[in-house]
């Protein structure tokens, strides 16, 4: 007796889910480097607005390939979309780091580029619940569990990070002067002796590489996950250890 044969059709939608994880596991990382080195440094300067814009492009295209994977699942479907929407948003303002390395006291460009950050660190955020989702729909409760787990303690990390930046963003446009005297009024009402002009200087002149160390966890957790759910997916439906 033979195994009845695959399901081309499923076989070819669990294909393209494999090629769209394998895609932004990637793209997450390598977005995260190119769009900090387009905006602070001379690697891809001479390319203009096109690695940015590569890189931003492959995470749109990793969420069109999750999306033809149970296309009937409304719920999968809205949580795929909603990462789509950051993920133009991310598109579209990838082309301002460039500009804004070239001009960086430019007052709008110095927006977009903080919108950008604000809309990359939300479009983690929402990559979490879609993988929460993913895993409902796969076969192995102990992924499920792990996933879960993991993907709470990633939003709380960057909600966190992402109040946090809205909050000094918001302060910066409404006075520059103003997150110094909000330093300062936490600094009196608690027993540090630094002073709010040391701190101000040092997130003036590091602030970006602060975002980026403590993204950093977050990132690497969503990463393991990626690899993970592409792994049993593999290894359960397609019988290979890869």
């Amino acid at each position: 007796m033979f195994d009845p044969p695959p399901n081309p059709e499923l076989l070819s939608s669990l294909g393209r889910l494999v090629r769209g994880l394998s895609i932004l596991f990637w793209g997450l990382p390598l977005a995260l480097i190119v769009c900090v080195q387009s905006a602070k440094g001379d690697w891809f300067r001479p390319l203009g607005v096109v690695p940015s814009i590569l890189v931003t492009g492959l995470l749109c295209y990793s969420l069109s390939l999750l999306e033809t994977f149970q296309s009937q699942e409304r719920i999968w479907l809205a949580a795929v979309e909603r990462a789509r929407v950051l993920a133009v948003l991310n598109l579209g303002f990838s082309p301002f780091l460039y500009w804004w390395s070239r001009i960086p006291s430019h007052p709008f460009l110095t927006t977009v580029v903080q919108l950008l950050m604000i809309s990359g660190v939300a479009f983690l955020i929402l990559v979490n619940p879609l993988l929460v989702r993913l895993t409902s729909m796969l076969p192995d409760e102990t992924l499920r569990l792990e996933t879960r787990f993991f993907t709470v303690l990633n939003r709380y990390i960057l909600l966190v990070i992402l109040l946090l930046l809205a909050l000094y963003f918001v302060m910066v446009h409404i006075d520059p002067a103003l997150p110094e005297q909000f330093l300062n009024w936490l600094l009196r009402i608690s027993p540090l002796p630094a002073r709010a002009s040391a701190l101000i200087y040092v997130i003036d002149r590091t602030g970006p590489w602060i975002v980026l160390f403590f993204i950093l966890l977050p990132l690497a957790m969503t990463m393991a996950l990626l690899w993970k759910i592409k792994e049993v997916i593999l290894a359960s439906v397609f019988g290979a250890e890869r």
